[in-house]
């Protein structure tokens, strides 16, 4: 018995599609029930050794001509059949509530996300020229992308990337199968600057101290040039020989509490 029949019975059998992890996970357990000792041959299958398997399966059914094909989507394989039976089948089991289609803004929205991701909403709008805001929570809420972490940049806004519905949607296997786009890919975006560190590998530190200041700026000094913020009295900083009364920090200052 070859193993590319026995997940050729699994796959024909399952009501949902299944990866090549879930394959292997089901050939060990099989293989570890003693009732069953032919299955026990199986139970050190590699994963490559499946996804061998399916491919050759694959290629085997697309030779055959038959009206249902072998197909991975999303990372998981599953038996589907050909889209030219879809007016009998739909017959047989009913037409399927499907979401309206996406529109145009949301289809070239999508396609700026899935060639250039991980990418921030401003860098969208820099691609589009307009703004995006309602685009992408649709398209978050339809499922077919998702934030998948902030961009290391002054900020720190979120980035967005393409779902595994997102594959299945356009039924893709992997984002290798793209249609080719370079000339998306190649449009320039202009980034923010990226955060200051002390040092590489360090965590990010203030500004100010960057540039070599051992704490930030407190007090006064911290209050020169704010308007309405603590100690906006018009106070001057003192230069930072002490000693008589106009050079004094002490004297300087005013309280106007006194007044």
């Amino acid at each position: 018995m070859e193993v590319k029949f026995i997940l050729e019975a699994i796959l024909f059998n399952t009501q949902k599609p299944l990866s090549v992890s879930e394959l292997r996970e089901i050939l060990r357990a099989t293989a570890e029930k003693p009732e069953d000792s032919a299955a026990k041959a199986f139970k050190k299958v590699k994963e490559s050794e499946i996804g061998l398997a399916l491919e050759q399966l694959e290629k085997e059914h697309a030779a055959g001509n038959r009206s249902f094909r072998l197909v991975c989507v999303a990372g998981a394989w599953q038996f589907v059949s050909q889209p030219e039976f879809a007016p009998w089948l739909k017959t047989l089991l009913g037409a399927r509530n499907r979401h309206a289609r996406l529109t145009q803004p949301a289809l070239e929205t999508l396609a700026i996300i899935a060639y250039r991701q991980p990418i921030t909403r401003a860098e969208i709008e820099q691609i589009r020229g307009v703004a995006v805001d309602g685009v992408v929570a649709t398209l978050l809420e339809r499922g077919l992308i998702e934030q998948v972490g902030r961009a290391e940049v002054v900020g720190r806004p979120m980035t967005y990337g393409t779902t595994p519905l997102f594959l299945e949607y356009f039924g893709l296997r992997d984002l290798e199968q793209l249609p080719a786009a370079d000339e998306l890919r190649r449009i320039a975006v202009e980034k923010p600057p990226t955060l200051v560190t002390a040092e590489p590998g360090l965590a990010t530190v203030p500004p100010d101290l960057a540039d070599g200041a051992t704490e930030p700026a407190t007090g006064h000094a911290a209050a020169v040039g704010i308007p309405g913020g603590p100690g906006d009295e018009n106070v001057e900083v003192p230069p930072s020989d002490a000693g008589s009364p106009e050079t004094n920090p002490q004297s300087a200052s005013r309280n106007p509490q006194s007044e």
